[in-house]
């Protein structure tokens, strides 16, 4: 008989806590260790892991690189989150939050830090003009669905993809419930690709960069392994959302894209 849980009147830290992530997981921010990143070649410094959210901004370099825009050339790095390399002293200094990506723009005579996946899309699209609708209403459309990216990914990957993929061990109460409701956000998206080309209509856009990332990924099987509990052949306008971005030249350069290390 399992015993219910019962919680303590003050929660007390004990690591580890159980999990592949639970070894960098802890209550408290900050930097825990002096570190040096490098620097490359070009004005654009992506410090990151090929994460959804990872996947984001190098799919938007790469996409700003197909247009011709010479400015939007980076240097990839590799932040390990396995190893904590987000912890670090000069990582900490870009993004006090300690999550990846960040990027370090060198263009600026005081480098402009910037961090949060959406905020990175943001400052890019409208750094170089592109994949950010100028017409007013059609802009609050694209910035409506990457803040709702933003604020529902972590029920997803926090949630769903914890418990389903990650956790030492299996749970029925928190796997259906947070199936629950990413199955819902799939419900959601399909519904806005029936009659549309991209999510915000006929041009693509960060929303749509955003919104791959994570949801793309899912129903084609790139993360969590999780397509066919997830019944996503349910959801067609969906599929056919991922499948033509997913072809797009810079999405597959990005995924393919090396990460150098940060340590020589």
């Amino acid at each position: 008989m399992t015993t219910e849980y019962q919680p303590p009147k003050v929660w007390q830290w004990e690591a580890p806590n159980g999990g592949q992530f639970a070894n960098i997981n802890r209550p408290t921010s900050g930097a825990l260790f002096e570190q040096y990143l490098p620097k490359g070649e070009h004005d654009l410094q992506l410090y990151s892991m090929g994460t959804p959210n990872g996947v984001k901004v190098t799919v938007m370099l790469e996409e700003l690189l197909e247009l011709g825009i010479e400015k939007a050339a980076y240097d990839l790095f590799l932040i390990d989150i396995r190893q904590g390399e987000q912890f670090g002293s000069d990582f900490v200094a870009i993004n006090p939050n300690s999550k990846i990506p960040a990027l370090l723009d060198y263009s600026h005579e005081k480098p402009q830090p910037v961090f949060e996946s959406g905020a990175i899309l943001l400052y890019l699209a409208e750094k170089f003009n592109a994949f950010l609708p100028s017409d007013f209403s059609e802009r609050t459309e694209c910035l409506s669905w990457l803040f709702w990216q933003m604020a529902s990914a972590p029920y997803v990957g926090g949630g769903f993809g914890h418990f389903y993929k990650y956790a030492p061990t299996k749970q029925e109460y928190p796997i259906n419930r947070f199936t629950l409701e990413t199955k819902r956000q799939l419900d959601l998206l399909n519904k806005q690709l029936a009659n549309k080309n991209y999510i915000c209509g006929e041009h693509y856009s960060i929303a749509d960069i955003a919104i791959w990332g994570w949801y793309g990924q899912i129903v084609l099987n790139l993360v969590y392994d999780a397509a066919e509990f997830l019944a996503v052949h349910k959801y067609p306008h969906l599929m056919r959302w991922a499948e033509q971005i997913a072809n797009r030249p810079a999405v597959i350069r990005a995924l393919a894209k090396e990460y150098r290390p940060i340590k020589s």
